[in-house]
């Protein structure tokens, strides 16, 4: 975790390309698409961006469609046993010119090819990835709402919902 805190300011550097977009797309496998939800779920709550979390396997049921040069995808592709299948998946997202960001396991030359952005964590088993995948994607949205001068610690309509019953 410490080492993919030292990426602060590369994920800085993103989130400052894809700030101005009007929509985002996260995409995720097994036990990364619930990361890809969460990573969505951030961007939206603190920088109000429309943010969409979804099944790669599932992206040519909707999302595909709006898929185009000016939508940021913001992809959870590490080495586990569903690698091949996301890395298909998003050799179609990039046939459709998106502005791919891929978090990656490190030492995976393979998404340099079709990725605009590659942030790497640390190899670790299958079932720990989501503790390492979600950090920046929790720091892409941080940085996008900081850049847009929004306050994140206190985002508007969230406080109320999550202290009143």
């Amino acid at each position: 975790m410490a080492d993919i805190l030292l990426l602060n300011d590369t994920i800085r550097d993103i989130a400052d390309k894809i700030k101005d977009s009007a929509h985002a797309l996260y995409l995720g496998r097994g036990v990364n698409y619930p990361v890809a939800l969460e990573g969505a779920l951030k961007l939206k709550e603190i920088s109000y961006i429309h943010a969409e979390g979804y099944p790669a396997a599932e992206m040519k049921h909707g999302p595909i469609a709006l898929i185009d040069e000016n939508m940021p995808v913001i992809a959870i592709a590490t080495r586990d046993p569903l690698y091949d299948k996301i890395y298909s998946n998003l050799q179609e997202v990039r046939a459709r010119k998106a502005r791919l960001i891929t978090i990656a396991t490190e030492g995976d030359t393979e998404l340099q090819k079709i990725s605009e952005q590659v942030i790497y964590i640390p190899d670790t088993l299958n079932n720990l990835q989501p503790l390492l995948t979600v950090i920046p994607l929790q720091l892409l949205a941080y940085h996008v709402a900081d850049l847009k001068g929004f306050d994140v610690d206190q985002p508007r309509n969230l406080a109320k919902s999550v202290t009143v019953e």
